[in-house]
């Protein structure tokens, strides 16, 4: 039976985790970050306009900065709205997450649950950081590819590891040659670097069905830029979103959108 409870708790959990993110998108740009070194030294967040150090309530999820109306309480200045579009998004896909896992009878649930959501803050938070500075970070991308192939390699049937791992290079090797034959005008390597991760997350077929969706979205929202001129035909657009957007709608409602192509073709 479905707990409605448990949900409301893992929707604030993701809040909580989404703030946490926050923190990680705005210092993994400072030189010599180090995410255990500040950890260990309980790094506090701070406003980044006055560098005023946030109490604990200034940091209640959404909350804080409903109550705050957007600004800092100390220098008045405006807060980023990606602060708790970043909390509730965070909160929605670990909700999202938990509905297709809820029903945890074993360790490997468990485990399960915990690497999907990992794997989902990592991709928000490369989606975030992508979008704001055009570069896919390292410190988060290699650890995630690092821990998905081990969760694939211990965890699941080797039939489902090959199929991530051809996944994987199919993927990359296409984006690679695109990467080669443009010399990096229309893919950035980091992309290149980024489809290895959702293959070994997507599998076959689905990870067609998220780069189909990544091409999609990004044809009708690149289309939209030029078309009220906030974008030239040449300028630079990441790309990152597009394919993270994708991969979660490729997870989440990938196999109902396969099922309903194939029966269109059905007779």
């Amino acid at each position: 039976m479905y707990n409605y409870n448990f949900s409301i708790f893992v929707f604030l959990l993701g809040l909580i985790v989404g703030s946490f993110l926050n923190y990680i998108i705005y210092r993994i740009s400072l030189p010599n970050f180090s995410f255990w070194k500040n950890l260990a030294k309980l790094d506090r967040s701070y406003c980044p306009h006055c560098k005023h150090q946030l109490t604990w309530y200034d940091l209640i999820p959404i909350f804080s900065y409903l109550f705050l109306k957007g600004k800092c309480r100390y220098c008045n200045k405006k807060i980023s709205i990606q602060y708790p579009l970043v909390e509730i998004s965070t909160g929605l896909i670990f909700l999202l997450i938990f509905n297709q896992i809820y029903l945890i009878s074993d360790w490997k649930d468990f485990i399960h649950l915990c690497f999907m959501f990992y794997v989902s803050c990592s991709m928000i938070v490369i989606f975030v950081y992508d979008f704001k500075n055009y570069i896919i970070p390292d410190k988060i991308l290699f650890p995630a590819i690092v821990i998905t192939f081990l969760y694939q390699l211990i965890l699941n049937p080797k039939s489902y590891i090959l199929n991530s791992l051809l996944a994987a290079f199919i993927v990359s090797g296409f984006f690679l040659i695109i990467y080669l034959i443009s010399k990096g005008q229309w893919m950035g390597f980091g992309d290149v670097k980024l489809v290895v991760l959702l293959g070994l997350i997507l599998g076959l077929p689905n990870i067609f069905l998220g780069l189909f969706l990544a091409f999609l979205f990004g044809a009708i929202i690149g289309g939209g830029l030029i078309l009220f001129k906030k974008k030239k035909l040449k300028s630079q657009i990441p790309f990152a979103p597009f394919l993270i957007t994708g991969t979660f709608a490729a997870m989440f409602l990938g196999n109902n959108i396969i099922s309903w192509y194939l029966s269109l073709f059905a007779f």
